[in-house]
């Protein structure tokens, strides 16, 4: 399970190096195989360890491809979709076209997501995190909560 976030640097070939927590567990799990993508939602990338994103794999085959929805999905997920395998210094190296679509500078910071990271633009997430904030908060106390949501409570 990945929690928490890190600022971290790339550096000029574009490599990353995973924070030391969780180097042994990906390499004992999954040999350091990474996979990245897109957020469809947001501007940054997706990284997963390679069993996670098999069972995403999985779900995408079960989608038509005569539905244009659906084919949307898988094209902008499978089409790039990247191998991002550890090397021994525990760095992954993103690909440019990936890096320019979540706006990647020198400082990114670097979000666990229990079973995937999210790869962010430090500025970009700060920006995120203010706005999530303040939409939290004027949102307190308003409307329903999903059924989800009822039961989580901090």
């Amino acid at each position: 399970m990945f929690r928490g976030s890190f600022t971290l640097n790339l550096d000029d070939k574009g490599r990353l190096a995973l924070p030391a927590r969780y180097r042994d567990s990906l390499l004992s799990d999954v040999q350091g195989q990474m996979i990245c993508t897109i957020d469809l939602h947001d501007p940054c990338l997706l990284l997963y360890p390679l069993t996670e994103w098999e069972e995403i794999e999985e779900k995408l085959k079960a989608l038509s491809s005569l539905n244009p929805q659906e084919r949307r999905l898988q094209r902008l997920l499978l089409g790039n979709a990247t191998d991002c395998d550890m090397d021994k210094s525990g760095r992954i190296l993103l690909p440019a076209h990936l890096r320019q679509h979540a706006g990647l500078a020198k400082s990114i910071r670097l979000v666990g997501q229990l079973n995937k990271f999210e790869i962010w633009d430090e500025t970009s997430w700060q920006q995120r995190l203010s706005a999530d904030i303040e939409l939290e908060q004027a949102q307190a106390g308003e409307g329903e909560l999903s059924e989800r949501l009822q039961g989580f409570i901090l």
